[in-house]
């Protein structure tokens, strides 16, 4: 299946390599009307918006959960929509004034880095929620269905690129680059928000949910493999990117293979005890240190504390307490952050036109179909039925917060524009809102198969 998708990827980029995309226009601001007004020059000035802005998007965000959770819908979607409907997507445009003063463009550097120390943090508690024996128990069915969960739509995403790199690239982006990314952007399921799901339904003992949790787990890791590479091929040349690969399937190596035993060690030796704060602080450091090297390397400072988190014990004392101490701080103070961020970059008025938004749903049909059916097909072909095959492709087509993730990196490498970005965070959204009333709806169908057995 692998060699097959390589192969058919650079098919892909041969037909590809000819296509032209215009020159690169001035850059323009996103929310010029937000942009204009009450724009903070001065650190203080910069702090009190960041403050504003960050309470502004914690409140909407609280409310549009509680709004929300009415249709069973994950959190996250409220937090995001909290960002997008403070930004210059809605309020920017209803009310430049009150939007300029919440949410201006001119904290987004100061929101940027709080931003990033969150989602570094937040993909550091991923990874310690990561269950290495799930994979071990079914890895057969996992290891074929999270892969074809990820070739499907990363075939269909490159395919795609053909029609989009000449629409809404550049010429200052290689169409490899265009097509590598926009590829991994349709492979992404959001691992937390599926667990979340399953948990809240009560289904993360049955088969259906040990089944799903370990194909998503498996799916975190080579998504995130997978942007590393894309990462590393995008911002080097040939040479360089091949250098960035070699670093990173080193350093995992050095990961799994040395530091893994050592934390295993460390593990063992709290297992029965609190943890101090020399530990506490040795682990932070830690998390920032693999933060660095992966940055150094080439790749994504995310995917360092993801993978340092994936190679702590999931069971171990250490997992736990960091995943109580952190959470909350994480998701509640430091993830709105992120989502004021990934708001202030959204403008879902650049999708204007029904050629706009046909790509539009072109691109959230190509996701869905390629997420949706390479999970159907494997699952049913490693034995499962029909209907918690499409049961597992539904859950597999969450996306959430991890898409978001990734395509805030593109949006910051340049490989994707302002509007393709928009189009995608549109694709984020709805499939990830799709995910629960279609479960539902296939469990009210068939509750017997879906159930706890």
């Amino acid at each position: 299946m692998l060699v097959a998708a390589v192969a058919a990827f650079l098919s892909i980029d041969h037909t590809g390599s000819s296509l032209a995309a215009p020159e690169a226009a001035p850059v323009r601001e996103l929310g010029t009307a937000v942009a204009s007004h009450a724009a903070p020059s001065r650190p203080a000035d910069a702090l009190l918006h960041v403050l504003i802005a960050l309470a502004a998007v914690i409140v909407t965000g609280r409310l549009l959960n509680k709004a929300f959770a009415r249709f069973e819908q994950p959190p996250v979607i409220g937090e995001l929509l909290a960002g997008i409907l403070l930004g210059p997507s809605l309020l920017g445009r209803l009310s430049p004034e009150v939007a300029g003063y919440v949410l201006p463009q001119t904290v987004a550097p100061y929101l940027g880095i709080i931003a990033q120390l969150g989602v570094i943090l937040y993909m550091f508690l991923v990874g310690l929620e990561l269950n290495a024996g799930l994979l071990r128990e079914r890895a057969h069915a996992t290891v074929a269905i999270s892969h074809a969960s990820i070739v499907a739509p990363f075939l269909l995403g490159a395919a795609l690129a053909l029609a989009l790199y000449p629409r809404l690239s550049t010429s200052d982006v290689k169409f490899t680059s265009f097509a590598l990314f926009l590829g991994a952007a349709m492979s992404v399921t959001a691992f937390p928000v599926l667990a979340r799901i399953l948990s809240d339904r009560k289904m993360t003992r049955t088969e259906l949910g040990v089944i799903a949790l370990s194909c998503a787990a498996t799916d975190d890791v080579t998504a995130w493999c997978l942007l590393a590479f894309v990462v590393g091929v995008a911002q080097a040349k040939v040479g360089g990117a091949v250098l960035v690969i070699l670093g990173t399937l080193a350093y995992i190596g050095v990961m799994f293979l040395l530091v893994r035993p050592l934390l295993k060690r460390l593990a063992d030796r709290y297992a029965q005890s609190h943890l101090t704060p020399g530990v506490t602080a040795l682990v932070f450091v830690g998390v920032l240190s693999s933060a660095v090297i992966t940055e150094w390397i080439g790749v994504h400072a995310i995917f360092g504390a993801f993978l340092l988190g994936a190679v702590i014990p999931h069971e171990s004392a250490i997992a736990k307490e960091f995943t109580h101490k952190l959470e909350d701080l994480v998701t509640i103070l430091l993830l709105p952050a992120f989502f004021a961020f990934t708001g202030l970059r959204t403008e879902f008025g650049l999708v204007s036109g029904w050629q706009a938004w046909l790509v539009c749903g072109a691109i959230i049909l190509v996701a869905t179909l390629g997420k949706f059916g390479g999970t159907v097909g494997a699952a049913k072909l490693t034995g499962l039925g029909w209907r918690d095959s499409a049961a597992l492709g539904i859950l597999m087509n969450t996306r959430g917060l991890m898409e978001l993730v990734v395509l805030n990196i593109g949006l910051e490498m340049g490989v994707i524009s302002p509007t393709l970005f928009a189009m995608l965070v549109i694709m984020a959204i709805i499939t990830t809102v799709a995910t629960t009333p279609i479960l539902s709806w296939l469990m009210a169908r068939n509750g017997a198969s879906l159930s706890a057995r």
